[in-house]
């Protein structure tokens, strides 16, 4: 568990539309006590201040949890489209977010994904880093667990798949 964490996203219950555009996603929005995203730009500018550990914490709905953990987590600026860099996995959840590293952020607004044909933000009704498009989309629709639309819930391939969304998703950084 990481003590003296920054949360930069939380997911508990569907309170908070996550599918927005690039200008909220940059500045940050929600509920700091429930459902929220702290924004890129406060991210960027915490983790350009040293070393930072990303830490996700994921809950099914049947209670079962599992959790991933990633050294070196920084975020680039604005101008790089707060492009995602982690490294070295480790956890019980699966490596979601390694198929991320090195791509910029995509919202529904503004697509700057890798793949040349998909809209990945549009497509799976989130933004995220999305690589070509996801093997996690943590700020896809609360969709309470199993689902028939493929790949827009709160999604984790490596652990639930593509068609079953998480009940509570948590991403922090520490400072190492």
């Amino acid at each position: 568990m990481i003590v003296d964490a920054w949360v930069i996203q939380r997911r508990t219950d569907g309170s908070e539309d996550f599918y927005r555009n690039w200008d909220e996603y940059r500045d940050g929005f929600g509920d700091l006590n429930n459902e929220f995203w702290l924004g890129n730009t406060n991210i960027h500018r915490i983790t350009i201040q040293g070393h930072y550990d990303l830490r996700i914490d994921l809950e099914d709905l049947e209670g079962s949890t599992r959790y991933a953990l990633y050294k070196d987590f920084s975020l680039a600026p604005e101008q790089d489209y707060f492009r995602l860099t982690v490294c070295q996995y480790s956890g019980n959840a699966g490596d979601g977010i390694s198929y991320h590293s090195g791509y910029a952020f995509s919202a529904r607004d503004l697509d700057v994904d890798a793949s040349s044909d998909t809209h990945c933000a549009r497509k799976f009704k989130g933004a995220w880093w999305y690589n070509s498009c996801h093997y996690a989309n943590l700020n896809g629709r609360y969709l309470g667990g199993i689902h028939s639309s493929y790949g827009d819930g709160i999604e984790w391939h490596h652990w639930r798949g593509e068609y079953y969304s998480m009940k509570t998703s948590v991403m922090k950084i520490r400072q190492l």
